[in-house]
């Protein structure tokens, strides 16, 4: 096979991230609104590449005015900075479906990299004639290593946000060039 593009289809994937709350609990969120694509062949993983950018108005925790903090300057300012971004610099087989994909992940035009430990969900034609393929991974990131370091101290010790992000993604991508119908 040879290296194709292949669209994100948010309709069928997930951006999702927890955090700690008030160091006992969790709090769990999602960015509804992105796009991205998949340079790649699925015959030969390690050399595919991954862009995508997120719209940062987007982020969705269920609550309204939490929401809206993590809109603010106090956290992802999206008045000045309204897209992450992250752009893959190398891919690694780690063992059957499972690959290391590297990358850049800007935040606040601040850069850092991460790692995304993928796995491989396979391919297939969907009933519409398209061509599509599946990835889950997960990375976990400092949110203060992008400049996100608003906090409050708990009487009880500790602090309200956790410094630890867990990020989770479903990606489900489609093949540039098949038919690309709504499914």
């Amino acid at each position: 096979m040879k290296t194709n593009t292949w669209n994100i289809d948010i309709t069928h994937s997930g951006l999702g991230f927890s955090v700690r709350h008030m160091v006992f609990a969790k709090v769990r969120g999602r960015f509804a609104a992105y796009q991205g694509t998949l340079e790649l062949d699925p015959e030969d993983l390690t050399a595919a590449k991954v862009e995508v950018d997120i719209d940062a108005t987007s982020i969705d925790t269920g609550v309204g005015d939490r929401d809206n903090h993590l809109r603010s300057a106090d956290f992802f300012d999206v008045e000045q900075f309204p897209t992450l971004r992250f752009v893959s610099t190398g891919v690694e087989a780690a063992g059957g479906d499972r690959y290391r994909i590297t990358g850049d992940l800007t935040i606040r035009d601040v850069t850092r990299t991460v790692v995304l430990d993928a796995e491989y969900g396979g391919q297939g034609k969907d009933p519409w004639g398209n061509q599509r393929v599946a990835f889950t991974a997960k990375t976990a990131v400092d949110r203060r290593d992008f400049g996100l370091t608003w906090n409050q101290v708990l009487e009880a010790g500790g602090v309200l946000v956790g410094e630890r992000i867990d990020i989770d993604i479903d990606v489900q991508a489609v093949q540039v060039g098949a038919q690309e119908k709504a499914a």
